[in-house]
């Protein structure tokens, strides 16, 4: 009898131990994450945002487990004082809703972008509304203005369109995204261009990442102060680094 119970009682831990170890923890009700980094060049759809010089640059994230999200960014620019105005950062607000049908993830959203302080002719803060899908390692998105687009005179309803894929590596936990786009600048055909990347990227662990890319465009965009104009489209590598927080 003692013999039985004792299999038995032992039986019984055995299969608690086997379900503490399959038992996957619940899913959060939400995450709320912030981040800050610095990059070599901050470019943005292939163009120097920065002048061909480093950046700062950070965030907040607040994702719900229903798919709702919403997060800000920052960085510091050049760009604004180099087209004549004041503004020494880009702020971005953003929000949407993620959800999958079927193999396919999809995104929808709404991005704004602010230029505080910029005193330009052509306000150049931005709101576009974007769309994307992700299946498998690949994730294609388009993105549409529905004010004018970073200054640009009458270029409402402009669209970027932009593949986007990322690989695990099998070397060191690396990962390489390739990266195709198109911005498209309504009314102003000459502005239009192509730009492309790829990337490797590196997650250290404990919110440390750090990644370098290879950019380049298929536009000539000189800007800044006379006679220092830069060529703010032309192939670079960029080196960044991010630390990430989870709350």
């Amino acid at each position: 009898m003692k013999a039985k119970l004792a299999a038995l009682l032992s039986l019984l831990f055995a299969s608690g131990a086997l379900m503490a170890q399959t038992t996957k923890p619940p899913e959060p009700d939400y995450t709320l994450s912030a981040n800050i980094g610095a990059v070599t060049d901050y470019r943005y759809r292939g163009i120097s945002q920065s002048r061909l010089k480093p950046a700062i640059q950070g965030g907040a994230d607040f994702a719900h487990k229903s798919g709702f999200y919403i997060g800000t960014w920052a960085s510091s620019i050049k760009w604004i004082k180099d087209a004549g105005g004041d503004a020494n950062a880009e702020v971005d607000l953003y929000g949407g809703y993620k959800f999958t049908t079927g193999p396919v993830g999809l995104d929808v959203g709404v991005l704004r972008y602010l230029y505080p302080g910029s005193s330009m002719p052509i306000n150049p803060d931005t709101t576009e509304l974007y769309i994307a899908g992700t299946w498998g390692p690949a994730t294609l998105k388009y993105s549409h203005a529905v004010t004018n687009l970073f200054g640009f005179a009458d270029s409402k309803n402009s669209y970027y369109v932009d593949l986007n894929a990322t690989f695990e590596l099998p070397w060191y936990g690396l990962t390489l995204t390739p990266h195709l786009g198109h911005q498209s600048v309504n009314n102003n055909s000459v502005s239009s261009y192509t730009d492309w990347s790829l990337t490797l990227g590196k997650d250290f662990g404990n919110g440390f990442s750090a990644s370098l890319a290879y950019v380049d465009t298929s536009t000539d965009a000189y800007r800044g102060p006379a006679p220092d104009l830069k060529n703010l489209g032309k192939a670079t590598a960029v080196l960044g680094v991010k630390y990430t927080y989870n709350f």
